[in-house]
């Protein structure tokens, strides 16, 4: 596995959880944090011992948004070194929206500018009613572009008008209302919800559910109506015949529990 120093990755009973690790200016990001969220998400993808990500932040936040540091380097970019930069970071939300296995963010403290992305592109995203988020690149005349399509698909054209167009700050449980995370309750109570949710999707077949992520992507992005016909009679049949399938059908079947459940 990589060295890392701008994150930290630990393996707990089949869950990565990944740490935004610069506390000390609330875990924002650089071009170092970037490139390195690229290159574990890419590692998750070939560790079979791994079933279910979290994304987290140590210290008091999840994650402030740019590094300001950063941000005075890149507007002394040219407009290519500016272009790769930017591609870069529209990457890592790719990385993180197309991991084949389950994400779940925890957002704390803050959620600022591109964090947002972050959670955005997850699976499922629970917040801390305390949270503090915004999206507010409006405010420094700039625009939230490489987060838009996961925020947006995630809050709908006009929930994210809303936002995005105001900059506003607002909290957990106005995130929650908007659908920007799926759930906003109290810290410790999200530690026990997330937990609960682990359990949950630990009875889902491993390879059924990055199927399922599959599916879920080429629906939503890639296949219109018609296409979807074939594509999807193609995908349950080749997913039945499969040791997985057969599996999880004979223990429907047999009335126990399939090989992958403890």
């Amino acid at each position: 596995m990589n060295q890392y120093t701008t994150i930290e990755f630990e393996i707990n009973n089949e869950v990565g959880t990944i740490w935004l690790n610069r506390p000390e200016i609330h875990n924002a990001f650089n071009e170092v944090m970037i490139a390195e969220l690229i290159a574990i998400f890419e590692e998750i993808r070939e560790m079979e011992s791994v079933r279910i990500i979290i994304l987290r932040g140590r210290g008091k936040s999840f994650c402030a948004g740019a590094d300001l540091n950063w941000m005075r380097n890149v507007a002394k970019y040219s407009y290519e070194e500016n272009y790769k930069e930017s591609l870069n970071l529209s990457i890592c939300f790719h990385k993180i929206y197309t991991c084949p296995k389950p994400t779940i963010a925890m957002v704390h403290g803050a959620a600022i500018g591109g964090a947002n992305g972050l959670l955005a592109a997850c699976d499922f995203a629970f917040a801390d009613l305390e949270t503090t988020f915004s999206l507010s690149e409006v405010k420094i005349g700039i625009v939230p572009a490489c987060i838009s399509p996961y925020v947006t698909k995630r809050v709908s054209e006009y929930g994210s008008k809303e936002l995005m167009l105001t900059g506003k700050r607002f909290k957990g449980a106005e995130a929650a209302r908007h659908r920007l995370v799926n759930e906003s309750m109290a810290f410790e109570v999200m530690e026990a919800h997330v937990d609960e949710l682990v359990k949950l999707l630990k009875t889902s077949g491993p390879k059924a559910m990055s199927h399922c992520k599959n599916l879920l992507y080429d629906i939503a992005n890639v296949l219109d109506l018609d296409q979807a016909i074939a594509y999807t009679a193609k995908m349950i049949a080749d997913i039945r015949a499969s040791e997985e399938g057969q599996e999880g059908m004979s223990a429907f079947l047999e009335k126990r529990k399939p090989n992958w459940v403890d």
